[in-house]
């Protein structure tokens, strides 16, 4: 008699995922588990919003005493824990001093978590993946998450001790503590 059985997926270490040649396919692991996607090409809305999202924090990053930390953009890579295995690639994001440090000179992904993490939203995301990326994030230490929509010009804010915010154009979003000074009005990030 034949059983069909369920065989649970390989867990992949950070290793492993860094070993796969590259050939245009993004992948990260959530979990151990590895996902895959298309070649990232973001459409203009999305673009603008990295770009507008970076260049506001990089302004508020220069007003800061050093040591500053960074600002990083264009889905950088991050290992956010080895076990199990948490590779993600992030829209935007503040890492601070010590973390920044440690990757002056590395390439390759950071080992470590940002203090923010700013997605944002495609057209083509789906809300369950969307909502387990933020999971993730927070689990894993991230102290804010930004999830940006650029078409209704939101940005919905997520921290480990309290439930999501969200903030329109018409409301100035700050950081506190963890940006110390951050004050932004919404609008100027989808200004045109």
């Amino acid at each position: 008699m034949f059983m069909n059985t369920l065989v649970a997926p390989k867990r992949m270490t950070a290793e492993e995922l860094q070993a796969i040649p590259d050939d245009g396919i993004d992948r990260w692991l959530i979990n151990g588990e590895l996902r895959e996607g298309g070649l990232t090409i973001h459409n203009y809305k999305h673009s603008r919003s990295m770009r507008r999202f970076s260049r506001i924090l990089l302004n508020w990053l220069v007003t800061q005493p050093q040591p500053r930390g960074d600002v990083v953009d264009g889905e950088a890579g991050f290992r956010l824990r080895t076990d199990p295995a948490t590779v993600v690639g992030t829209d935007v994001a503040y890492i601070g001093p010590d973390l920044a440090d440690a990757h002056a000179d590395a390439e390759g992904i950071v080992n470590g978590v940002p203090i923010l993490v700013v997605e944002i939203l495609s057209p083509s995301d789906e809300h369950a993946d969307v909502a387990e990326k933020t999971e993730t994030y927070l689990d894993c230490g991230v102290k804010l998450v930004w999830i940006v929509d650029p078409y209704f010009e939101t940005v919905t804010v997520y921290a480990p001790d309290r439930g999501p915010v969200l903030f329109n154009a018409s409301q100035i979003i700050d950081a506190e503590p963890h940006l110390p000074g951050f004050r932004s009005p919404v609008t100027d990030f989808f200004a045109r």
